[in-house]
């Protein structure tokens, strides 16, 4: 009989019936891969089932998981946790410690699973003021108790039965999961996520997967205690897709190189980050190698899907594709087939350049409140719109409200925040979820992004601006890394831009600037007026009123740790603000 998935744990079973896979989970340990077949995740992760009944976990305990990186471990535990009736806690590992207090108060979490010295240090500092009665790590440290304990208490099949007669109790409608936003303001919210918001999610997501099932390769790095990635990973596990784990962003290329995944996923400031290196090796070409490089570049940012530049744009793109863009295929791992995007807006300049490199990236669009996807690009049948994040998935609703929101209708809407009915009720009309973005949806049914409701502001002369727009257009600029539009009921818009630093210094080598630290760089005269240039480009794309009159240069990089973005690299606005207040009264009291 074929295995109908309804819970989240029913994908390995799916995988081990259809696929039954060699190497369905594999991470790095010590300079070697090492997988974990779909037979040896599914007892892994029952071992882990039967060790947590024996430690006395009960249906609808919380158990938090906190890991640097992705690895199986993760996976493991996740399924044998689902599989009693307990939910998982996925807690980002950069918060605060403060924040990691709050959230495992806040879930009531009793036990913890984390995966190194660094996030234990931290966790050790308030844990006595947690109800957490034992902490497991997954990597070997000395004098704390390791996951292991747990896979051998579970060694033990005799309570199996236990096991099976909780994961029958589980119904497809039962809380799975408690994700706390990262919040660009004020304290995470608890979004509580059933069985059937994600498996529903995913069955959909799966119609605009265009791979081979059952013999493909996947790169996962995006952390996996972000809906959007998780999700991929259950549908890389629906799909037959062997899981690779990189060890870190920083080792992305060389682990691609050795693992040649067909596909993997990323946010856009990566795929920005992967293009700035390739153009800066560019830079460094000289003569006839140079010139071929520029041009495959300015080729590939007139790109259009399905030929609709005519024959001998395509006749140039596939000299392009052999002699230049073969080449950041290989940095890749040469095999690389899909790339997909998502927890903010892609540069259409990326879309279009990644495409005519012969690696599509589909961007798609979601909130964790949506399990995460709404809407994703897809190459077959017309599907691909540079510009767009996509059709709407089967089985979801968009609605546009009459402000211009996004209001979302479907099985994957959350089940609401979790001890907090009052704002549960702030982002339901009914049965849509107010997803605090502004869209429309063209007449071949694909939607785009044009802005947040929230982040929308006035001046001083009653005009209004909407900030994502301009950062959107100035940050294509690669001289501009983070920029933030300011000037709600000031006189007017103006900007606070952290250069990105590192192509600044190669642009000011290869014009014999001399530069210093950052400091120097923010304050340089050659530097700004540059900038300026930069800013002048983008302002003629948009109206007098919303143009930016002014802007400053931050002296530092914007990062988690210092406060000015989330862990999903979001923007917190407030802080930011505070943070450069006197750059901001700089800008306005003159």
């Amino acid at each position: 009989m074929s295995i109908e998935i309804k819970r989240l744990f029913d994908f390995p079973y799916y995988q081990l019936e259809k696929y039954n896979l060699d190497k369905a989970l594999t991470t790095k340990y010590n300079d070697e891969w090492k997988s974990l077949s779909t037979q040896e995740y599914i007892n892994q992760a029952n071992a882990i089932s039967r060790g947590l009944l024996r430690l006395g976990v009960q249906p609808n305990d919380k158990i938090a998981v906190i890991s640097t990186n992705n690895r199986t471990e993760w996976n493991v535990c996740d399924i044998g946790i689902l599989q009693v009736g307990a939910q998982n806690v996925p807690i980002y590992p950069t918060i605060s410690k403060e924040d990691y207090e709050y959230v495992l108060n806040h879930s009531e979490a009793t036990y913890c699973f984390v995966s190194d010295t660094d996030i234990l240090e931290k966790l050790n500092q308030i844990k006595g003021n947690t109800k957490l009665k034992a902490v497991f790590t997954f990597e070997d440290i000395s004098g704390e108790k390791n996951w292991q304990e747990v896979l051998d208490l579970g060694k033990d099949e005799s309570n199996q039965s236990e096991v099976e007669a909780r994961k029958d109790a589980v119904k497809p409608e039962d809380l799975a999961t408690l994700i706390y936003t990262s919040g660009t303001t004020g304290r995470p919210k608890g979004v509580m996520l059933s069985h059937n918001n994600i498996v529903s999610n995913v069955l959909s997501s799966n119609k605009r997967v265009p791979l081979v099932y059952g013999e493909e390769r996947g790169l996962s790095f995006l952390p996996v205690c972000h809906i959007f990635e998780r999700m991929i990973l259950y549908l890389y596990q629906y799909c037959g897709v062997s899981i690779y784990f990189a060890e870190s962003i920083e080792k992305l290329s060389e682990n691609a190189q050795e693992i040649k995944p067909h596909v993997m996923t990323a946010v856009p400031r990566l795929y920005e980050k992967i293009y700035d290196k390739i153009y800066a090796k560019g830079t460094d070409l000289t003569g006839i190698k140079k010139r071929l490089f520029f041009w495959a570049i300015d080729l590939g940012l007139e790109y259009e899907p399905y030929g609709a530049n005519g024959w001998w744009y395509e006749k140039k793109l596939g000299i392009a594709r052999k002699l230049i863009f073969s080449k950041w295929q290989a940095a890749l791992g040469g095999e690389l087939k899909l790339m997909v995007s998502g927890s903010a807006a892609l540069q259409a300049r990326l879309t279009r350049v990644f495409a005519a490199a012969g690696m599509p990236v589909m961007e798609g669009y979601g909130l964790t409140e949506t399990s995460p996807v709404i809407s994703v690009n897809d190459q077959r049948n017309g599907g691909f719109r540079v510009g767009t994040v996509g059709r709407i998935i089967d089985g979801v609703e968009v609605k546009i409200a009459e402000d211009g929101e996004i209001l979302v209708k479907g099985p994957n809407v959350l089940m609401g925040y979790y001890k907090d009915p009052e704002k549960t009720a702030e982002v339901m009309s009914g049965d849509y979820f107010h997803t605090g973005d502004k869209g429309e949806v063209d007449a071949d049914g694909f939607l785009k992004i044009t802005g947040r409701t929230k982040e929308m502001f006035k001046t001083s002369g009653g005009k209004y601006v909407v900030p994502p727009l301009l950062e959107g257009e100035l940050k294509q600029s690669r001289f501009i890394e983070q920029v933030m539009v300011v000037g709600e009921g000031e006189k007017m818009p103006a900007a606070i831009i952290q250069p990105n630093f590192e192509f600044v210094k190669e642009w000011a080598q290869r014009h014999n600037i001399s530069l210093g630290d950052n400091a120097d760089i923010a304050a340089n005269p050659k530097v700004i007026a540059r900038l300026q240039e930069e800013v002048d480009t983008c302002n003629k794309k948009f109206g007098k009123w919303e143009q930016i009159k002014k802007f400053e240069l931050t002296p530092e990089e914007w990062s988690i740790d210092g406060g000015h973005l989330t862990p999903t690299m979001k923007m917190k606005r407030k802080i930011i603000k505070e943070i450069y207040k006197d750059l901001y009264n700089k800008i306005y009291d003159c």
